[in-house]
This record gives structure tokens, C-alpha cells and sequence, in this order.
């Protein structure tokens, strides 16, 4: 073997050459072979090998050359059942609608910092995308450049990818007034759903874990509410699937959405109010049988139109009651360890929000001290 060339004489009188092709997610080498019949001739073709690689257009053993679309595949293969389900769905969702529609048919090393810009411009300008879904999908494909980046070892460009910045709009959040309008409303000729929807104001949980929610997850003696599951409807991504879309049950969001929420005595009344004997019952029917998201948020958006409510959902009971819990002192690090949250950045920067009428309040202490 000649010394740093990594080519040496086999026993059976070829010459083999070795050469890196790539890297595995552990960072282990993998190893590309061509063999001749002199030293000579496998230099050569170690050496054409190489320049393909660093031109973007690797040559295999097949011949074939490689397109971005298939890295995609396999680092999102490489993933199955590593991650959750829903994730692993809306991973596949993205590469297939966005990522490889756009970059699939780019060689790897041909993929540039324009390269990135250019795609983050068409999803927010000719696609219409908001720029927190432009943003996710950009952060995807940070990771599949990654993962591709230790295929091609020391050759890969350096691409920097500049995140659209997003001008946060006023989230909207119920009024006192609007509030305890709304739950009377509720409260009148009220059902398992209306009684739903009052515990997302009380406890601030996600739609999904609401609609995931049985009565096994409520403890009237110990007066606390247990999150574990999150319903979705997602992207059916098996192969031999009927429909396009599919109701996933699964854990919750991250492993700080898995939580336990105290109730108050008027959640704890409501509870004992509407509770049925059958354990496995989903609060929202009272039956075995859930209802989805979609089917809620439109009750949701029915029931704040006959109370002349505009522009609510089900997002904007969760701040609601993020807004109110702070309007009374609440310990932020409690708060976001109720409403799931990984950081109490996210509790802050998200979900709080100063009423005006806490701000009349703050204003009339200034006054008080002479200001």
C-alpha cells in the first residue's frame, strides 16, 4: 500500500483502491471500492470516483447519480421509528409537498445558500405560506442538509439558511365580559361537548388532547386532570391507503405536554356535573366514540357566532387562559408546566398577554405613587 493513498495489491494480483463516499447518522465512515488490474488503473478510477462526488454527480457501481430527493428519503427512513408517528407523518407530508417537489431533482453538492433562499421565497411568495410554516419547513430540510453534508466528507458547501422573520400578530384573547358570556352560554342546555370546550377555558389544553381525553384521565378525588394522548387527523402515508387522511392517537406533543393539571372547584363541580360511569368514554361524547378536531372547532366557531363572538377558536381559549391565570399572580413556571409548555420562553413570548383591563390597573398604580 502506498502511504495516504489508501490503494495496496490484493492476493489475487488486482490492485483495489478505497475511497469515502459518505457517513452514516453515527458519523462511521462508509467506504467506496474500484479495483484494476495495475496501480495505474485503479488510481485512475479512485480518482474519477472522487471528482464525481465533489461535482455533485456520484457515480455508483450502477452508474446511477443521485439526486437530493433520494437523501431525503433516507434520512427520513433512517428516522422511522425513532420519532412519533405524527411526526414521522408530517415529516413525509413536507418532503413530499414542499421539500422534494422544489429540490428533489438538485445534486446534493450543487445546493447552495441561493439555492435555499430562493425556495424560502417561493413558499412565502408564489406558494402564499405563512412564515411559521415557511420556517418548520426550513428547519426540516437544516436537518436533511445535515445528514447529507456527512455523505460528502470535507466537500459539502457551507449553506446558511436565512429564516424569514415573522411579525407576530395580537393573538386574540376573550374579555371578562366576552368570557363569562360565552360560559354562560355554554352552560345553558349544556351537553358533553359544551361541557368540553368549558374545560379548555378552565385548564388551557390543546384541542387535540381535549378531543383525546376519556374520563380514566379524571381524578375527582385527587381533583386533577391527566394529559397523555393528543387525536389528529394526519396524512395517510401507507402505501395501500383508501383515504388520504387518517385519525392518529398518540402521546401528546412533547414530553412536557404528558402532564398532570389541578382542577378549581368550579372545574371540579362541572366534572361531577357531567361525569359518566364508563371510564373508557371520551369526554366529549360520553360514549366510546371521539370526535376529531376539525368536527370541534367547528362547534367551537358555531357556538362563538350565536354569542357574537368574532375571530375565535379553539387556540384562543388556551391564551384566554393563559392571559387570565397571569391577571391573578400565577407563577410562570407553574403555568407553563400546566399548559405543557418545554420553556417558560415559550409561555411568555406566546401566551401572555396584558388585558386592557390590566393595564388600567398597572396605569391607576402609577397615578397612586404620583406618576
Amino acid at each position: 500500500m502506498r502511504k495516504g493513498e489508501n490503494i495496496f495489491k490484493r492476493k489475487d494480483g488486482r490492485w483495489e483502491a478505497r475511497y469515502i463516499k459518505g457517513y452514516d447518522l453515527s458519523g462511521k465512515a462508509k467506504y467506496g471500492f474500484c479495483y484494476g488490474k495495475t496501480y495505474k488503473e485503479a488510481k485512475e478510477k479512485v480518482t474519477k470516483y472522487k471528482a464525481a462526488l465533489i461535482s455533485g454527480n456520484p457515480v455508483s457501481s450502477s452508474g446511477s447519480r443521485r439526486r437530493f430527493a433520494f437523501y431525503c428519503d433516507e434520512w427520513l427512513r433512517q428516522r422511522k421509528g425513532r420519532i412519533k408517528e405524527s411526526t414521522y407523518i408530517k415529516y413525509d407530508t413536507v418532503l413530499e409537498k414542499h421539500i422534494k417537489p422544489k429540490l428533489g431533482g438538485c445534486f446534493p453538492l450543487g445546493i447552495t445558500t441561493g439555492t435555499v433562499d430562493d425556495f424560502s421565497k417561493e413558499l412565502l411568495f408564489n406558494d402564499g405560506l405563512a412564515v411559521k410554516t415557511v420556517h418548520d419547513i426550513l428547519t426540516l430540510l437544516h436537518g436533511i442538509l445535515k445528514y447529507t453534508a456527512l455523505q460528502f466528507p470535507g466537500i459539502f458547501p457551507t449553506i446558511e439558511i436565512n429564516y424569514p422573520k415573522e411579525v407576530r400578530k395580537e393573538m386574540r384573547v376573550l374579555s371578562y365580559e366576552e368570557q363569562n358570556r360565552f360560559a354562560e352560554f355554554l352552560l345553558n342546555d349544556t351537553d358533553c361537548c359544551k361541557f368540553g370546550i368549558l374545560l379548555m377555558m378552565t385548564t388551557g389544553m390543546r384541542i387535540g388532547e381535549l378531543c383525546a381525553l376519556k374520563w380514566e384521565n379524571i381524578n375527582l378525588r385527587e381533583r386533577t386532570i391527566r394529559i397523555s394522548g393528543s387525536l389528529q387527523r394526519l396524512h395517510n402515508t401507507e402505501a395501500d391507503g383508501e383515504t388520504k387522511t387518517r385519525i392518529v392517537i398518540g402521546s401528546p406533543k412533547s414530553s412536557t405536554s404528558a402532564r398532570t393539571i389541578p382542577i378549581t372547584d368550579y372545574t371540579l363541580e362541572l366534572c361531577r356535573r357531567f361525569e359518566v360511569k364508563n371510564a373508557g368514554a371520551y369526554v366529549l361524547t360520553g360514549n366510546e366514540r371521539y370526535m376529531e378536531p376539525r368536527t370541534l372547532q367547528y362547534r367551537i366557531e358555531k357556538y362563538t357566532d350565536e354569542c357574537e363572538l368574532n375571530g375565535v377558536h379553539a387556540h384562543t381559549l388556551r391564551h384566554t387562559f393563559a392571559t387570565r391565570a397571569v391577571e391573578v399572580g400565577f407563577e410562570i413556571k407553574s403555568l407553563s408546566e400546566i399548559l405543557g409548555h418545554a420553556t417558560t420562553t415559550i409561555t411568555l413570548e406566546r401566551y401572555v398577554h396584558s388585558s386592557m383591563e390590566l393595564k388600567r390597573i398597572n396605569m391607576d398604580k402609577l397615578a397612586a405613587a404620583g406618576f
